[in-house]
């Protein structure tokens, strides 16, 4: 039996679209090693000329701003729950510390302690994994993804199309 969700579809998808507008702002994970993003990035931090106009405090945090904890928490939760809903089962626990947690993918069942797979990693590298702004494999040779067990390879279900 699926599991019922609590985060409802469209304020998940208004949560995730927020989180994506905050990252549009910054240069997505591995993009400074792409022939021609230095000259970009240097560019972004050249000094402005006398006879422009500066950005005023308000604009400064727009570009700057970042979505609220609540978005974030409000974001993970969500795509948690919907990979659950795309691959349901037991036998891989997906951790996202401190937003929330999803037994998933079908296997050997787990009633107590620690299931037989286990994935964690902080909702930023989760939120980029799952939007596909980070390649799954380059998270986990990063290290900024933790996994052991048969099941602990999500490369198959992420990034989450239409979430």
């Amino acid at each position: 039996m699926p599991s019922r969700r609590r985060i409802a579809t469209v304020d998940g998808r208004a949560a995730l679209a927020a989180w994506l507008d905050a990252q549009r702002g910054s240069t997505p994970h591995g993009v400074e090693d792409q022939p021609g993003a230095q000259d970009q990035l240097r560019a972004q931090d050249r000094p402005r000329a006398p006879d422009q106009p500066r950005a005023t405090p308000a604009e400064r945090n727009a570009q700057s701003a970042s979505p609220d904890r609540n978005t974030v928490a409000t974001a993970v939760r969500f795509t948690l729950e919907e990979l659950n809903a795309r691959a349901p089962g037991q036998a891989l626990e997906v951790r996202v510390p401190p937003f929330g947690a999803t037994q998933c993918i079908e296997g050997p069942r787990h009633t107590r302690g620690t299931p037989p797979g286990v994935v964690e990693m902080s909702p930023q590298t989760w939120l980029e994994v799952v939007t596909g702004r980070r390649p799954w494999d380059e998270a986990l040779a990063s290290g900024d993804v933790s996994a052991s067990g048969e099941r602990a390879n999500l490369s198959d279900l992420l990034p989450l199309k239409g979430a």
